[in-house]
């Protein structure tokens, strides 16, 4: 992981000095819990920095920090000699990219060969005991053989153990080393002590078979972190090295690096998108799958958006460049997963309350088995022996592995899938959901209203009112405005210039149209205004009993407000909603839909999804859903809110995008268990939806909406299909259910296995390949996720 200065990964603003900046700092030497907890508050100790994380599967860490004075690069220099004085290695961005990219399923195995081929000699006298042949090798032989195990390639359990002791701190490797050097050292003193032609039983198999295995355990151990990167590595495969820019001259290959902003590129068929654009010549396929999961290519024309990464199909095409670099969909994306693979789960907090006095606890418990059994008579031999396999068998490493490999896969595996999870407390909280509201237009409809009616007082004229409807609409991007302008458009209408528009948020919009004034916008905003409906009074009841969503045109004159005419407005559910709410259903989950929708509308519309009345938000002004999450977490109904505005209404067609986020970051720390309430998720789209989103113990944002509202979610969609919020619950459960089992064996192994190690039943060799294993089952448990299938 390179080092890299952020702000925030869904905000791509300039910074201010106010705002916290956030460093990734790749760390090498690293290999349990306990030098997670070091490198952590030496990190913490430098001036400025407001939080630190450290992750051992990343080997990296993710450091929070005010503004400096002397700038960012001032604190990075800070922070790496902090951890060099720690006593681990902060890599440089060159270091740390050759790393990742070194993906040889050999690499590094190097010393653990070595290793093995000096400790077989000695193990293989072990094995000839088991059927009555001596087949003892001399002292000094090996001794030859232990002695380059013991301080060549265990000289990094040196290393590493001697920073821990002088930080009066304590890691696997101060275990491993005074361990391993005890029996050398007692093998060496039986050798040189002996009599003469007396051969004793010496230890060097045991101290270099334990050096041995513990490497060749870091060593599988590190294939498998590989693994559980796997997902970053093919995001990063994606973005191709060479673009071929439209010039003057013709089509010239350029490095990607060198592509701006309004550049035009050629794609032939078969390549990558090197960048995010628009499409302008040529008709295409798209196989955008690895960043939506999507396996059915989408069919692109001019005017359409195109993201880099995804495949051109069989058309060659020109796109005009809209992001580039960081700004692009998929370093965005990337940025996500890192994230939250960098995150540290709340669960993850124990762990490091443990890890901290690990490894003195296990220093006290090794001396105590000496003093035990020097006092029960056994003799200075056997007693050393069987503290040595105390310091053998301790393992905080399979502590510290536990939740971080687990996140890493889930996190993974679901980014594989289209669903961005951005924090791990909303992997860790979202199996947990008992609840899900879904906003109801672009969540779980189309979201692309079509006008489906239009009525107009008697003795007006039809085309008129609908021309300066779409003209007044003609600068909105609400679904409903739309639908005004593309039925104009259909119609033949001129689309004119309005002046002085003013949208009303949650109710509609005003403004002028040649000089004529209109307000047009729900008709619960026209009856705040006094505005009768008259002859159209049961033309709208009648709409609105059928489905439709009603709004209304009154224009603005020196008598009052006069109504105009009704439009009606439909709206189609998405392929696959009512299944994705059938499959909620029957995992125990109940689902709620939030509508701005007139009641009957709104009930229209669950009907067809499936929904029970009782589950139902209507009516809710955009401001308003964030205390319907809020009510439903309480347990309350929250339709009460539809009891105190009684009457009909709906939001008019025009931009309701005043409302803002709430929440800066996703994923408040959720009080459910607390308040004894539900567990609520919120699905949705818009800006907003943002308040609500930030409000829900975990929001899902929907990867066809805005930025605003993936920027307050902790999960996001890539794919606007409601069948991913079931798949990101279950990825979540079975994420959770990984790091329970990683850490009730991690913690399960310890508990059993010093007290056996403290007793005289295992031996140290036994000792330490239970050590090597157990790290490498931890990481293979949490691999298993990587099968996960929708």
């Amino acid at each position: 992981m390179l080092s890299r200065i952020t702000v925030d990964p869904m905000n791509t603003s300039t910074p201010t000095l106010s705002e916290p900046h956030a460093l990734d700092l790749s760390i090498g030497g690293m290999t349990c819990a306990s030098c997670v907890g070091r490198v952590e508050r030496a990190l913490r100790k430098v001036p400025g920095v407001q939080d630190a994380a450290v992750n051992l599967a990343t080997e990296s860490a993710r450091i929070q920090f005010a503004a400096p004075e002397g700038g960012d690069a001032a604190m990075d220099a800070l922070l790496r000699r902090a951890v060099r004085n720690a006593g681990y290695e902060p890599l440089t961005p060159a270091a740390s990219e050759a790393r990742e990219q070194d993906t040889s399923p050999w690499a590094g195995f190097a010393p653990v060969a070595i290793g093995l081929l000096l400790s077989l000699p000695l193990v293989v006298p072990m094995l000839g005991d088991l059927f009555g042949a001596h087949w003892m090798l001399p002292a000094w032989v090996q001794f030859v053989l232990a002695t380059p195990v013991q301080f060549i390639l265990g000289a990094r359990f040196y290393k590493a153990g001697w920073h821990a002791a002088r930080a009066l701190s304590g890691n696997m490797d101060l275990l491993v080393a005074i361990g391993t050097s005890a029996g050398w050292g007692l093998s060496v003193w039986l050798w040189l002590s002996a009599h003469p032609g007396h051969e004793p039983h010496l230890y060097f198999e045991a101290s270099a078979v334990v050096v041995t295995l513990v490497l060749l355990g870091k060593w599988l151990e590190t294939r498998a972190k590989r693994q559980t990167t796997a997902a970053i590595r093919a995001l990063h495969g994606l973005r191709p090295d060479v673009a071929h820019l439209l010039g003057k001259g013709g089509e010239v290959d350029v490095p990607i690096a060198e592509v701006m902003v309004g550049d035009r590129l050629v794609v032939r068929p078969g390549e990558r998108l090197p960048v995010d654009g628009v499409l302008r010549e040529g008709q295409t396929q798209v196989d955008e799958s690895m960043l939506t999961g999507e396996p059915l290519p989408v069919v692109k024309e001019p005017g359409g958006l195109l993201t880099g990464g995804s495949i051109n199909g069989e058309g060659r095409i020109v796109l005009e460049v809209r992001a580039v670099g960081a700004e692009t969909v998929l370093a965005r994306i990337i940025r996500l997963v890192e994230d939250a693979q960098a995150a540290k789960a709340p669960i993850q907090r124990l762990v490091d309350q443990v890890s901290s006095v690990f490894v003195p606890v296990v220093l006290l418990i090794a001396l105590a088995t000496l003093l035990g059994w020097l006092w029960a008579g056994v003799g200075a031999e056997t007693a050393l022996i069987r503290a040595v396999a105390v310091l053998v068998i301790a393992c905080p490493c399979a502590l510290g592995l536990a939740t971080p490999a687990a996140i890493m896969a889930g996190t993974g595996v679901a980014a594989e899938h289209g669903i961005l999870i951005k924090d791990a407390q909303a992997l860790e909280l979202a199996h947990k959901v008992d609840t899900v509201a879904f906003d109801k237009t672009g969540t779980l409809t189309v979201g692309q209203p079509r006008l489906a009616a239009l009525a107009v007082v008697p003795g007006l004229d039809e085309a008129a009112l609908l021309r300066d409807a779409a003209s007044l609409q003609s600068g909105s991007e609400h679904p409903l405005a739309r639908a005004v302008l593309q039925a104009a458009r259909e119609r033949g209408l001129e689309v004119l210039a309005p002046d002085g528009v003013r949208a009303v948020p949650g109710r509609g919009s005003d403004g002028e149209v040649q000089g004529r004034s209109y307000l047009l916008g729900s008709l619960r905003w026209m009856e705040e205004l006094g505005v009768a409906l008259g002859p159209l009074a049961e033309r709208a009841r009648t709409l609105q009993d059928g489905g439709a969503t009603v709004s209304a045109l009154v224009q603005r004159t020196g008598q009052g407000l006069t109504l105009q005419a009704l439009m009606a407005f439909g709206d189609e559910p998405k392929p696959g909603a009512r299944e994705a709410l059938a499959a909620l259903k029957a995992r125990g989950i109940r689902t709620v839909m939030i509508s701005g929708d007139n009641r009957g509308a709104a009930l229209a519309m669950a009907q067809r999804l499936g929904l029970d009345a009782q589950d139902v938000r209507a009516e809710v002004l955009p401001g308003d859903k964030a205390a319907q999450v809020v009510a439903l977490q309480q347990g309350e109904g929250g339709q009460g809110d539809e009891r105190r505005r009684a009457a009909p209404r709906r939001e008019g067609p025009t931009d309701q995008r005043s409302a803002g986020p709430t929440s800066a970051g996703g994923q408040r720390p959720s009080a459910a268990a607390e308040r004894g309430g539900h567990i609520v998720a919120m699905v949705g789209d818009g800006v907003n939806d943002a308040p609500a989103l930030a409000a829900a113990d975990v929001g899902m944002a929907m990867g066809n909406g805005t930025d605003v509202a993936m920027h307050a979610a902790g999960i996001t969609l890539m794919r606007g299909d409601p069948k991913l919020v079931a798949a990101a619950l279950d990825i979540s459960h079975r994420t959770v259910a990984k790091i329970r089992q990683n850490l009730f064996w991690a913690f399960a192994y310890n508990v059993a296995g010093i007290p056996l190690a403290a007793l005289g039943y295992l031996n140290p060799v036994v000792a330490g390949a239970a050590m090597a294993l157990s790290s490498v089952s931890v990481m293979s448990n949490a691999l298993l996720l990587k099968r996960w299938r929708m």
